[in-house]
């Protein structure tokens, strides 16, 4: 039997596999091996998923699902951190997904986002193909291996009137205790604060509904740096991104009709840097509040990592500082095991 990894010799015939095709002496055929139900690649800010997602969805014969919360919108690309070169391994473009789906403007949700991972998933795997998902956003990678179907929530006029007199302090400190904060974002309004607490509230409610849902047999990959190198990565990757026309990106959305409110909804860069294209503040202030927001995002990232470790995934951690075909090559290896 002959590996791409490994060898092994037959007195009656030699077997090769390159994942799909055997070749006997006496005649040969083809076998397409079904692909491992779920690969996913996650890990902080700045650690390099997408290339090496790609590079595993290129050595199994796969496909990149992203599970990016900005990478979804059209036209936001720079700031989103779109580099769509890591999909190129080795001349041939990996196939990817939930990119570039929905336009400005619109608030794309995470029941929006299981909904379409589904979609995508089901897509790839009747092709007999590899699902990669690929992301930082752990509420969306526990969105989509969850075991939880998410519902489509409805508007509760008596509970938003309980909650007219709250402060957002109790606000924010109510929907802390239903479960973590991944991200500022619930938090940037009063009105999507309610509408966070709106949608615990009724999951809770109806639990038993969010019991159908598919279960994966998943591959869970975390990429694993030291904080100071996290934070040296960030400050450089946000240097090169306005060298690259990120502040240009954002006046054009401005321009475009998109709302400073709505691009404060897309994240840290859109929010801080819309502040500095506004006259709120001076670049120097948006460079380095941004720079250090960032830096505290990719902590966040760290805490629901093991988060999820306590309740039960199993994240088996890369190191970020060992070259990328080995790296690939670990994932693949533990794949065939």
């Amino acid at each position: 039997m002959v590996f791409s990894l490994f060898t092994c010799h037959f007195s009656l015939f030699t077997f090769h596999c390159s994942l799909v095709t055997f070749h006997f002496s006496l005649f040969t055929f083809h076998f397409n091996i079904m692909p491992a139900p779920l690969i996913v690649i996650t890990g902080p800010t700045a650690t390099g998923k997408t290339k090496l997602a790609a590079r595993v969805a290129a050595a199994t014969d796969g496909e990149i699902i992203s599970a990016d919360s900005r990478q979804v919108y059209r036209g936001m690309d720079v700031g989103s951190g779109k580099d769509y070169g890591d999909y190129m391994v080795d001349g041939y473009l990996v196939p990817y997904h939930l990119i570039d789906i929905v336009d400005p403007g619109h608030e794309y949700n995470v029941y929006e986002f299981q909904q379409d991972f589904l979609k995508a998933y089901n897509h790839i795997i009747k092709r007999n193909k590899q699902a990669v998902l690929c992301g930082g956003t752990g509420l969306y990678i526990e969105a989509a291996i969850g075991r939880y179907k998410l519902l489509n929530v409805p508007a509760n006029p008596t509970l938003r009137k309980k909650m007219l007199g709250m402060t957002w302090e109790e606000l924010t400190a109510k929907l802390e205790s239903m479960r973590p904060l991944h991200n500022s974002t619930d938090t940037t309004n009063r009105d999507r604060l309610l509408r966070a607490i709106e949608i615990e509230t009724f999951n809770r409610e109806h639990a038993s509904e969010r019991n159908n849902y598919p279960e994966f047999n998943t591959s869970i990959f975390a990429i694993h740096l030291d904080r100071q190198e996290i934070r040296d990565r960030i400050t450089s990757r946000l240097k090169n991104r306005l060298e690259r026309g990120m502040t240009e990106e954002i006046e054009q959305l401005l321009k475009g009709g998109v709302s400073t409110e709505q691009l404060s909804f897309y994240g840290l860069e859109y929010r801080y840097l819309t502040q500095y294209l506004t006259g709120e503040i001076k670049y120097d202030e948006m460079f380095n509040t941004l720079n250090t927001a960032i830096h505290q995002f990719a902590k966040r990232q760290m805490t629901w990592f093991r988060r999820m470790e306590r309740k039960g995934y199993k994240l088996h951690w890369i190191d970020g500082n060992l070259p990328m075909e080995e790296k690939t090559r670990k994932i693949v290896e533990s794949l065939r095991c």
